[in-house]
């Protein structure tokens, strides 16, 4: 079963005088994308007030936040459910993935040096999170965004952002299998030189390989410390 644990950096937020609720947020949203994506946990407003020293009100909007993430779902007078994330839902959201970025990738090479060169500024970003699982999901968000906010299309660029919120958790657990961290940022290269020399059906097949060597490891089985605030990749 999951368990709060105190948090120093949310405790030192506090102590800076952020607002609580974006500090609740925070700090909820890492434990719940840090969760073992198998498992199911319950959460209560008095618990997570105890834990964070805060009032029920900025947990409740937090919860609220969370929930608007796709990361959780409240139930009135009890509390918010995490629920596992199934296989069929792994494949679905992956399958919706392909035929998004696929696409994207292709009209998005039009742009040639100019996307690759902010393609590899966000690559040495991830670069340098590869260490914390969480921010390197971020940072991995942030290049496949800038790829499909190229393609010009605002229908897709929405649509692809409600897919992305509900595969943070699971981005979490890929990058846990082996040595995913490497490979991914390696994948990233091959994606952006790509599209550096605009060859778009090129750009898709690296998109296309790299999401399947996603999927693979979405699959996999992993032995990582998951214990709320542990930063290890293995």
């Amino acid at each position: 079963m999951f368990m709060i644990t105190n948090s120093a950096s949310g405790a030192a937020a506090l102590h800076r005088g952020d607002a609580a609720q974006d500090v609740v947020y925070a700090w909820l949203k890492k434990h719940v994308l840090t969760l073992p994506r198998n498992e199911t946990t319950f959460l209560t407003e008095a618990q997570v007030c105890r834990q964070t020293g805060v009032s029920r009100t900025p947990v409740r909007e937090a919860f609220l936040r969370l929930e608007a993430d796709g990361l959780l779902r409240i139930l009135p007078k009890k509390g918010a459910y995490i629920a596992p994330i199934t296989e069929i839902e792994v494949d679905a959201i992956m399958q919706a993935r392909g035929l998004v970025e696929e696409w994207c990738a292709q009209q998005a090479s039009r742009f040639g040096a100019s996307l690759a060169d902010e393609l590899d500024r966000l690559i040495a970003q991830q670069e340098q999170v590869r260490s914390d699982r969480v921010a390197f999901i971020e940072s991995d968000r942030d290049f496949h965004r800038a790829i499909v906010r190229a393609a010009g299309n605002p229908v897709l660029a929405t649509f692809y952002e409600s897919l992305r919120d509900r595969q943070v958790r699971m981005g979490v657990h890929a990058i846990s299998v082996g040595s995913r961290v490497d490979e991914v940022l390696a994948e990233h290269r091959a994606i952006a030189q790509a599209i550096r020399t605009s060859q778009a059906d090129e750009a898709a097949a690296a998109v296309g390989v790299h999401l399947a060597r996603t999927l693979a490891a979405l699959r996999a089985p992993t032995l990582v410390d998951w214990s709320p605030g542990s930063r290890a990749v293995v």
